[in-house]
């Protein structure tokens, strides 16, 4: 039985942001959602979020979701004093208290599960997750004996000059047995420089206490400012690209390429340089994305391949070749062995299979058929300054280069719609469609040029 709590009630000052630091974004998720994450295969039985600074804000990112608690620490007097205020929120509770940092978000899910295997299969009463790193400046140093028990945990700047030789820092990650906790939690002090309530001065008091050294000393990085997040992003990514290329994805120029945690990625795919993969995209088997592609929240059937376009929110079925500078976004859905070309965008709109919209059109709110041709710079006008209106071409049907679909209007089965029409009505199956100005020949219009004036 375990429970979590998140120390999550601190500016940031260092981001230099008006948003709390545990909101800014890694990946697709903010750094607290991303510490939640970590724990969920524990199962805990609470997940409790002790917030300060704009707590309304931190509350307002996880409205909806029941399974998190809010603890709320008025004044950031330290990690001791933030772990004192669930003291009425867990009375009776007689389990394992997880305490993680809201800005950790690289910890994996098989290092808590380690230490809280540790921290039971000992039957300790806290454990403490450690690291021994090149340069500990800046962390506290743990002091173990010769079986990992802690007999100290120091902060960095209450640290001498013997202390800070000790290469063991603390991880600020911890797993307590709560009864015993929360009976000597009033009793810490803030007998130090900064005046605080350190959460590691319980150790003088709770028997037995261990360590753990976690095998990557970048899991328990912390982040306190852009520099911090920019390199935890890294070393995300390359989690993520290492992960896919061990299952059978190629990518072309790892280092140019953003993945989020989040996506799906068949066998045989080809992801080509610059290119990113964004939320909840799922790409099919044989894929081939890029080079400079941008994918997010999208659905790509198998053999498609997409070059130097952008996809938000859209599916794409099998085989169908997307791009160059191709825009598909809002909904759009493309059917199987359909051609989407240059520059042509798509909103809201479904397009049936084996149709080509080759290049310079614009298919907003429209239904196509199967077998669609669509003519250079063919525009749905769907939108009267008011509602958007729907645009239905029916099987079959080719529209002339430069055609416009005043919606709503219905196009029937087998339509030939001549270049440059504007259709405002709706068209029978097997018709052909000419909406557009007879042409005038003038004869003899050569104007002839004005006599130069004179200097007179």
């Amino acid at each position: 039985m375990v429970a979590v709590a998140i120390l999550a009630a601190g500016k940031g000052t260092r981001m230099k942001s008006t948003l709390p630091k545990v909101l800014h974004r890694l990946g697709g998720l903010t750094l607290v959602e991303r510490v939640l994450e970590s724990c969920r295969s524990l199962n805990p039985e609470r997940q409790l979020l002790i917030v300060g600074y704009q707590a309304d804000a931190v509350r307002a990112q996880f409205q909806g979701r029941i399974d998190v608690e809010f603890v709320e620490q008025r004044q950031q007097l330290g990690t001791g004093h933030a772990i004192q205020q669930l003291l009425p929120h867990l009375q009776g509770y007689q389990g394992d208290l997880l305490v993680l940092n809201g800005d950790a978000p690289l910890l994996r899910p098989e290092t808590l599960q380690q230490l809280m295997q540790t921290h039971q299969q000992h039957q300790n009463v806290a454990t403490v997750l450690t690291a021994h790193l090149p340069n500990p400046k800046g962390y506290g140093r743990v002091f173990c004996d010769g079986n990992n028990h802690v007999t100290q945990i120091v902060e960095d700047r209450d640290c001498n000059d013997a202390q800070r030789k000790n290469h063991r820092i603390n991880g600020g990650i911890y797993c307590f047995h709560w009864p015993r906790l929360a009976a000597i939690l009033p009793q810490l002090q803030a007998n130090n420089d900064q005046q605080e309530y350190y959460l590691t001065d319980v150790v003088q008091f709770l028997q037995p206490v261990m360590a753990m050294d976690v095998e990557d000393h970048l899991e328990i990085s912390g982040i306190n400012d852009r520099k911090q997040l920019a390199s935890a992003y890294e070393v995300l990514q390359n989690r993520i690209k290492d992960q896919w290329m061990a299952a059978g994805v190629t990518l072309i120029n790892p280092d140019s390429i953003t993945i989020d945690d989040t996506v799906q990625i068949g066998t045989d795919v080809v992801i080509e340089p610059h290119s990113h993969l964004r939320g909840k995209t799922i790409l099919g088997n044989g894929c081939r994305i890029g080079p400079g592609s941008l994918l997010e929240d999208s659905v790509v059937g198998e053999g498609t391949s997409i070059l130097y376009s952008v996809v938000s929110q859209s599916t794409i079925a099998s085989h169908c070749r997307i791009g160059p500078y191709s825009h598909l976004r809002g909904g759009a859905e493309i059917s199987d062995h359909c051609r989407i070309g240059n520059f042509v965008e798509i909103k809201k709109s479904q397009i049936g299979p084996q149709t080509n919209v080759a290049h310079l059109s614009y298919l907003g709110d429209a239904r196509l058929g199967e077998r669609v041709n669509v003519g250079a710079g063919t525009i749905t006008a769907n939108y009267d300054g008011v509602n958007k209106h729907q645009t239905n071409i029916g099987n079959g049907t080719k529209t002339g280069a430069n055609s416009v679909f005043v919606a709503p209007v219905t196009l029937g089965n087998s339509v030939t719609v001549a270049a440059g029409s504007v259709v405002t009505h709706d068209v029978p199956s097997d018709a052909l469609v000419i909406a557009r100005s007879r042409q005038r020949v003038i004869e003899n219009w050569n104007i002839q040029p004005a006599p130069p004036a004179s200097d007179s």
